[in-house]
């Protein structure tokens, strides 16, 4: 007769269970594929199981698993039970939260034009915080938030890493509202620059990056349109937080809107953040990094790098175009509603080119992050990049040059279309792009590595973007002060495509002999 095993696992009592589909075990090898019984224990624990050997009875006996093996859960014990429904619905637990997280971190800092638009109006007024104070100065507060976005991405990583990601994100919903709530009674230009610049830039960084981070890994097949789904809500936040910006400012005043988005930011992210979760199978893997890299761990640790990997080409031509796409990047977007100003537009009119961009921006990052897994990541990356040099020289830089205000104007909206569904599409591929290169294992450290690099570079780019609308000193600023700016987004952003067929050169050159020519095209 067949032994009958019975063991113990959170007090109930589990017997011999009948294998009728294919399984596979923790480190995915085969364990049954034909009808039998066996014992749970086999189940678990089993590597190279055989269906046609017997099992034999044993004493019993507890066997603790090793730390590179993930804690039980119900989900392992059976496939039917309520968890692994809930884990089946885990990566679209994940969108939802992580998409939630980016539209409230990320759309308000992309929706600052509209206070931008504003600052610079009340510097022209008396009795104001921004009265006198230049638009390179007041440039600077919608900055800093978006470089310190991602320079802090290194910790925030690490932090992840360490701690529940939960946790990171309730600390900067908190760090977040206050950001806002503090913003609402500054009376000084340097006080908006310490809180909605840099305070805020800070508590944005602990919100995006556990979302960017955490995400891909519970994806393989449809990471790139997973991704793309959830950096949309950057394109969504930027289309809905400027109307009510708009709608509150016209209501209530810039400080209670700063109040208001306070709270209703608190609500979202730490609501949000309760829900992101590393998969079983990455917190067995970051357990292991975690014990072998320091006995005990410290706050500012940052996560360890493969040099081997840093020194590489295709790392140094990755970090090149991210670092020269990031430059060029957020210029338009900062000044879509002050150069719309000088087309004409009325200031509400104006912000409307926020949301119009930021509505391309949601729409390019879904449809192009699906078309990505289909042509290959890599490749996707290199058309966008190119599609968006191409719209600066051949739409933006020529309505800063127009004679009419009706060909300024059409080039400028054809502009903000195709500039917001292809620029932004880097954003999303970025991280699935990171993958590709550098494999999972080296993601966590590459990733939080190559973000630094980013908001360092957007710490350059932008504020010298600023300087070079300013230049000529004029007293009125019209369409032709931003051909300068143009130029250089344009130039930034053709360089930034070379660098990106760069790494798509090296990524293929470093592929295995034995992949195919498919294989090496599809990347």
């Amino acid at each position: 007769m067949k032994a009958r095993l019975v063991v113990r696992l959170y007090g109930i009592r589990l017997k011999n269970q009948l294998c009728v589909q294919p399984w596979k075990d923790i480190n995915n090898h085969l364990v049954c594929t034909s009808p039998s019984r066996i014992s749970l224990h086999s189940h678990l624990y089993a590597h190279n199981f055989n269906t046609t050997h017997s099992i034999q009875p044993s004493k019993p006996q507890a066997r603790l698993p090793s730390k590179m093996e993930p804690s039980l859960t119900p989900m392992q014990v059976d496939g039917g039970n309520l968890a692994t429904s809930r884990t089946r619905l885990q990566p679209a637990i994940i969108i939802i939260a992580s998409t939630t997280l980016v539209f409230t971190g990320c759309g308000i800092n992309f929706a600052f034009g509209v206070f931008q638009e504003m600052y610079d109006s009340m510097s022209k007024e008396p009795n104001t915080p921004f009265t006198g104070a230049t638009p390179a100065q007041i440039d600077l507060i919608g900055t800093l938030s978006i470089a310190l976005m991602t320079i802090g991405a290194p910790f925030a990583t690490a932090w992840t890493k360490q701690y529940p990601p939960r946790y990171v994100i309730w600390a900067s919903g908190i760090i977040h509202s206050s950001a806002l709530l503090f913003a609402s009674f500054s009376q000084h230009l340097w006080q908006f620059i310490l809180t909605q610049g840099i305070l805020l830039g800070m508590a944005t960084c602990l919100t995006y990056m556990p979302s960017v981070t955490v995400a891909p890994t519970w994806f393989t097949l449809h990471r790139g349109l997973a991704m793309g789904i959830i950096l949309a809500g950057t394109g969504i936040g930027g289309v809905a937080w400027p109307l009510a910006f708009r709608y509150l400012i016209e209501s209530v005043g810039f400080r209670n809107t700063l109040r208001v988005t306070a709270g209703i930011s608190f609500v979202l992210i730490c609501g949000s953040g309760t829900f992101i979760r590393w998969p079983a199978s990455e917190i067995t893997r970051i357990q292991a990094e975690n014990s072998a890299s320091s006995r005990s761990p410290t706050f500012f640790r940052l996560p360890l790098v493969d040099w081997r990997v840093v020194q590489s080409r295709k790392f140094v031509a990755h970090a090149l175009g991210a670092a020269l796409q990031s430059a060029a990047y957020y210029t338009p977007v900062f000044f879509f509603a002050s150069f719309a100003r000088t087309l004409g537009y009325s200031q509400a009119t104006s912000a409307n080119f926020i949301a119009i961009s930021n509505a391309a921006n949601a729409l390019g990052k879904v449809v192009i992050g699906h078309a990505a897994g289909r042509i290959g990541r890599l490749n996707t990356l290199v058309l966008t990049t190119l599609i968006s040099a191409v719209s600066v020289l051949a739409l933006w830089l020529p309505s800063c040059l127009s004679s009419t205000q009706f060909t300024g104007s059409t080039l400028f909206i054809a502009f903000t279309i195709f500039y917001g569904i292809f620029a932004s599409a880097y954003v999303a591929l970025f991280p699935t792009s990171l993958v590709e290169l550098f494999g999972v294992q080296n993601f966590v450290s590459v990733n939080g590595l190559l973000y630094m690099v980013r908001g360092f570079a957007t710490l350059v780019g932008t504020p010298v973007a600023g300087a070079l609308i300013r230049g000529n000193h004029e007293k009125s600023v019209g369409p032709r002060s931003y051909e300068n700016t143009s130029i250089m987004v344009g130039v930034l952003l053709v360089v930034a495509t070379l660098a990106v067929v760069w790494a798509r050169l090296e990524a293929t050159l470093t592929l295995d002999a034995t992949a195919g020519r498919r294989t090496k095209w599809l990347m």
